[in-house]
């Protein structure tokens, strides 16, 4: 962490930590069980301003750094994966304050307060990690844009107010991409059926559909054929958010298991005391705190601006994200029987961990990146 901000930081977890153990901890079963929406967590949210954390002050926002953000997904994510992404997908409107017009910008304090929530639409049935593969388009047409195309996996998708939508303003063949803004109302978009999904089940997921959807030409962000840039540069920021709710899920599944096994006792004392589980916590707390120093220097390496911020992007997004997946994984085994069960909080953060290996770039792409990146620096 920066030097100069450490107390800062310190105090706003602190402040989040109460947060969601107070209004997010006590509706995560629930939210799971039923696969609803984190409504209620949601809302609370908007009274500590978490929504608006990255906003500038004159759109609502608190003009909060990358550390906040992550700070804000890790210790929301320690109790409710579900809750830590949807708030957290309100931070990516951040893109129109840095490239959207005038009218655009009016949008954004909607968004910063928690009114309005938003999603973006990026996957497709055949583009996931290959951008290049995506078949929405964008058609130019007198006063705006025609959208057509089926986008899959969508957080928040029927659920959100906004939705950002990357489309193909060119060619099959050229990376010509625009960034619209897209209403849930307006006429010509449409939603799948919810997805019925293994883990973060209070995470509203399902297709977003474009049909002949119109759009006016102040609704795209930038220029119409710079999308594809936006998008990725968003994504870095995006992928640390994402490495901070894996790292809140193996911090609150190590939690779950150090609470456990002091309190299970066989054969006349706590589990804890077992060397076989002494080692399995020692094991469980390197991950975390290896993974949550990886974070922290691939944060701060982007807000200074310093060279390699992506190689160390995709490596945190490893290390949190396997970690999440370990950690839940050995936290389950120390439960025992009692780790299969629903009524306790692990066997939903075993769930819940095995997505982040895989949204927002899976983490086999991600070494692919990180071994590119160091090739480029040994031939170089």
């Amino acid at each position: 962490m920066r030097n100069d901000m450490n107390e800062i930081y310190e105090e706003f977890r602190s402040t989040v930590r109460r947060f969601a153990e107070e209004k997010v901890k006590p509706h995560a079963a629930m939210i799971d069980r039923d696969s609803l929406a984190p409504e209620e967590a949601f809302e609370a949210a908007r009274a500590l301003g978490l929504q608006g954390i990255p906003f500038p002050e004159e759109f609502g926002g608190s003009d909060g750094d990358l550390m906040l953000q992550v700070i804000a997904s890790e210790e929301l994510a320690r109790v409710c994966a579900s809750t830590s992404l949807t708030i957290a997908s309100s931070w990516l409107f951040s893109i129109i304050v840095e490239n959207g017009n005038d009218q655009l910008k009016e949008l954004v304090p909607g968004v910063a307060s928690g009114e309005k929530k938003t999603g973006w639409c990026m996957t497709e049935p055949q583009a996931g990690s290959d951008l290049m593969a995506i078949k929405t388009t964008a058609k130019k047409v007198d006063g705006g844009w025609v959208i057509n195309g089926n986008k899959r996996f969508i957080t928040n998708g029927g659920w959100a107010d906004w939705y950002l939508v990357l489309a193909r303003t060119g060619s099959s063949d050229d990376r010509s991409f625009g960034v619209f803004v897209v209403g849930k109302d307006d006429k010509g978009i449409s939603f799948g059926a919810k997805e019925d999904k293994m883990g973060q089940r209070g995470s509203p997921t399902c297709d977003v559909i474009f049909d002949e959807c119109f759009v006016a030409d102040f609704r795209c962000i930038g220029e119409p054929d710079k999308g594809l840039s936006y998008f990725k540069e968003y994504l870095l920021t995006s992928r640390l958010s994402i490495s901070a709710l894996g790292l809140g899920i193996a911090q609150g599944a190590l939690d779950e298991a150090v609470a456990y096994t002091n309190e299970r006792v066989q054969m006349g004392r706590p589990i804890a005391q077992f060397q076989m589980v002494k080692g399995m916590i020692a094991d469980m707390v390197v991950k975390v705190e290896s993974s949550r120093a990886l974070l922290y220097k691939a944060v701060n390496m982007l807000i200074e601006g310093q060279p390699g911020v992506e190689a160390f992007s995709s490596m945190a997004k490893i290390a949190c994200t396997d970690a999440a997946m370990d950690v839940a994984n050995d936290a389950v085994q120390l439960h025992g029987g009692y780790g299969y069960l629903k009524e306790y909080a692990i066997e939903r953060m075993f769930r819940d961990a095995k997505i982040t290996q895989i949204y927002d770039g899976s983490n086999q792409i991600m070494r692919q990146i990180v071994a590119d990146q160091i090739n480029k620096v040994q031939v170089g």
